[in-house]
């Protein structure tokens, strides 16, 4: 079988067909694959040719014969088939007509002339080329036997029936498909001409024997006689309950009947359904277009086929125009201390969120038309954002529904889907005032800095409507197609930061930062909600396990690096879980926790913060940074070494951190005379500033003065004071500007035991934003220019 195989390969790559070193009577002709499309010998059809090799071959058999071969791939699915993906037996066809279409595709009408054998099939000059062998077939005449006349008459008997049901052949299509005298060649114009499956057609191509055929053949035509007659009955039935007035209704009237044969169908209809509709309608207090809606959709519903599709998506579009809570609002409670103490009983600090709350209250108490706020907090994760917009809700007693719009990116999430679609639905905003059941709640955005988009449209686009308080007073949804009144409602949305969030969308919030904790906040939030929450929860008590200040202090500083509580209530969830452990295998009831046992419980410690140096030191200035999880210590160290004066920058640094260092070089400069600096340093040192921790990129302008003062000491070779720290940025004229994240910095500082913080003097006023315990720690210095820096960073 191999040996024929590689002969075969070597005839096709022969030019000469005739060079046949077999002698068997191989065909090289053009091979044009179809998709569920099988054409037998005798049949006049036409299709489509689309794929750029099966064009190519088209083009070459019209150049010769007008011959081609046609033979059908066993999976439609696959673009270029091989000799593996095709049936074993096609059609050698003639090409009729070609008709160009648009897209380089053509429509061509071919006649399948005889059957052959496909033995291989290969890609000449960028077109399909099939090897293909003449099967010998035997004629089986008609007038020559009685048993094939009498197999002859029952299929013309039954072919006419056929014809005569479907009638869809012409009277020449019948009369050549009965009057050939080989039985298998009627068999095959029959099979031709009828509505078969390809795959049922494929199988009359493979069969050799005409006989055969034609058994084959005489169940097949009864099977379909009674699907033909069946689907007459059908149609039968259906038109003889349709009069001239119900025309229009010829299509359902016909899926009826169907459903009538299947057992689906049934007369009764609920006769409350339009009634209830009715009593619905009118025990709210529906907007008047709201009202005119609803009668126009009953309307229509009440014209219609009760099983029919249409009636189901206006049934559900009208349930949940009934649904929606119109004329339904919640009382708000407008008592300034009430709503503090809900605020205060749940949530420790965020103070700036508080006294916004506080003061709608008071505003809304003056005015009953005052608008309510729409808020963007913003800050790091784990802060507290989400939970105290539910005590909010609580505190003036609105409906709270929150909803989270990470990842959205279609923007019919936000204003619903046309109904013209299959599966259509509400927005996300008309779902939220349902599920809250009044017109005035509070909804809560969660993580719109996280917005998406793409090409099913902008979701961030669609929110400024309803975040725009002089426009959702008529925010129209996709699918109602009414207006719906948003003004009442009050939205609060959150954010990790306003860097994401479209400049259009931010300027309708009023943005509050809400700033991580302290780690002295972080004990109060511990003390006062955490440790009685957890403990609750592991059914222990503070007799069973007692958390004490310093075990809690350890736990924040060396096992949570973060800006808010998650990871700190993860870890005090740790601690009750080994305690339940230890006292179930040690059968008791209390189990004692210290500073020097706590590893035994939380494994080694997880983070390790910077403390002061142990001397003062030439080259090594320490700096203050924000970090998405809180404030910590930037220890810069440079080193001055013989060279040609290039500048070497280490530490992972950003762009940002880079153009800073060489903003201090210029200013080192331009004063070498004043700081009895070598003015050729620049040409004969070598520079080399590193910040350690080298995997944790870092950037942002506020190290300038640190850099500075680094390198002037290297360059001085001046002690830097080790229990000071500094932040600013500089400029080339050595002035200090100020910074950002002033409270975790110096948060930051207090927990590196730093004695005094060198700050810009700009930034004097954000100190009262400043919790008291850490300012009262340090000993905070303004500066305003680099000699401020280095009088107070330099050692005598």
């Amino acid at each position: 079988m191999t040996k024929e195989k590689n002969n075969i390969k070597e005839i096709i790559e022969n030019e000469d067909i005739k060079e046949n070193p077999m002698k068997v009577e191989f065909t090289k002709i053009p091979l044009i694959p179809l998709r569920a499309v099988a054409v037998i010998p005798g049949m006049v059809t036409h299709f489509d040719v689309g794929r750029e090799k099966s064009i190519l071959a088209l083009e070459k058999a019209m150049e010769e014969n007008g011959e081609v071969f046609l033979v059908m791939q066993r999976d439609a699915s696959i673009e270029n088939p091989k000799r593996e993906n095709l049936y074993e037996y096609g059609t050698i066809a003639n090409v009729k007509q070609v008709l160009r279409l648009p897209g380089r595709t053509c429509r061509i009408l071919v006649e399948g002339i005889k059957r052959a054998k496909l033995e291989e099939t290969v890609t000449v000059k960028g077109y399909y080329t099939a090897i293909v062998t003449i099967p010998k077939i035997t004629e089986a005449i008609i007038s020559a036997n009685n048993i094939l006349e009498a197999m002859h008459r029952k299929l013309t008997t039954l072919y006419e029936e056929y014809v005569t049901l479907l009638g869809r052949i012409s009277h020449e299509g019948y009369f050549n498909a009965v009057a050939a005298d080989d039985i298998g060649v009627v068999a095959d114009a029959m099979v031709g001409s009828m509505a078969l499956k390809s795959e049922v057609v494929q199988s009359f191509i493979e069969e050799l024997d005409g006989i055969t055929r034609a058994e084959k053949l005489l169940p097949l035509l009864v099977n379909e006689i009674e699907i033909l007659k069946l689907e007459r009955d059908l149609a039968t039935k259906v038109k003889s309950t349709i009069d001239e007035k119900q025309k229009e209704y010829y299509l359902r009237e016909q899926l009826k009947a169907i459903q009538e044969e299947l057992g689906e169908y049934s007369e009764e209809v609920d006769e409350n359904e339009m009634g209830e509709y009715i009593k619905a309608i009118e025990s709210k207090k529906y907007p008047e277009e709201v009202r005119a809606k609803l009668k126009k959709e009953m309307s229509r519903l009440s014209k219609m086929s009760p099983m029919s599709p249409e009636a189901s998506v206006i049934r559900s579009y009208m349930e949940t125009l009934i649904e929606l809570p119109f004329g339904i609002e919640t009382k708000e409670k407008l008592d300034i201390k009430h709503v503090g103490r809900i605020l205060e009983r749940d949530h420790y600090g965020m103070n700036k969120v508080k006294e916004r709350i506080i003061e709608y209250i008071a505003a809304k108490k003056l005015s009953n038309n005052f608008n309510s706020p729409i808020l963007c907090l913003v800050g790091p994760p784990g802060t507290g954002k989400t939970s105290i917009v539910k005590s909010i809700a609580e505190s003036i007693n609105r409906k709270y529904v929150r909803m989270s719009l990470g990842g959205i990116k279609d923007e019919a999430e936000i204003r619903g889907h046309r109904r013209t679609y299959i599966g259509s639905m509400p927005g996300r905003v008309v779902k939220a005032i349902k599920q809250a059941g009044s017109m005035n709640p509070l909804i809560l955005f969660d993580e719109i800095d996280k917005l998406g988009n793409d090409f099913r449209g902008d979701p961030a686009s669609a929110m400024l409507e309803v975040l725009d308080a002089e426009q959702n007073n008529a925010f129209r949804d996709h699918y109602l197609e009414v207006s719906l009144d948003l003004s009442r409602v009050m939205f609060i949305t959150t954010a990790n930061t306003v860097e994401t969030i479209p400049r259009a969308l931010l300027d309708r919030m009023e943005v509050i930062e809400v700033t991580g904790y302290t780690e002295e906040e972080k004990m109060h939030i511990a003390n006062k909600y955490i440790i009685p929450k957890q403990l609750k929860k592991h059914g222990m008590t503070r007799k069973h396990l007692n958390i004490s200040e310093s075990v809690l202090k350890k736990v924040i500083s060396n096992y949570t690096r973060e800006s808010g509580v998650r990871n700190l209530e993860r870890e005090i969830a740790s601690l009750c879980r080994k305690a339940a452990t230890r006292m179930q295998l040690d059968e008791t009831d209390r189990v004692k926790l210290t500073v020097d046992n706590i590893e035994d419980f939380l494994g080694p410690q997880k983070y390790h913060y910077d403390t002061t140096f142990d001397k003062d030191e030439v080259g090594i200035a320490r700096g203050l940074a924000w970090t998405q999880v809180g404030g910590d210590t930037l220890t810069i160290e440079v080193n001055i070494m013989n060279g040609t004066g290039h500048v070497e920058l280490t530490g992972r640094l950003g762009d940002v951190m880079k153009e800073s260092a060489k903003a201090a070089i210029g200013y080192i400069r331009s004063q070498t005379d004043r700081m009895n600096i070598n003015p050729d340093f620049y040409k004969d040192k070598d520079i080399h500033v590193h910040v350690p921790e080298g995997a944790v990129p870092k950037d942002g302008p506020s190290a300038g003065i640190t850099l500075a003062t680094a390198i002037i000491s290297a360059l001085t070779n001046r002690k830097v004071r080790r229990d000071v720290a500094m932040t600013g940025e500089i400029t080339l004229r050595g002035r200090v500007l100020p910074i950002g994240g002033l409270k975790e910095k110096l948060s930051a500082a207090c927990r590196a035991n730093v004695r005094q913080v060198l700050m810009p003097m700009e930034n004097m006023r954000d100190l009262a934003e400043v919790p008291k315990q850490i300012t009262d720690n340090l000993e905070i210095t303004p500066v305003s220019n680099m000699d401020d820096v280095l009088k107070n960073a330099l050692a005598e």
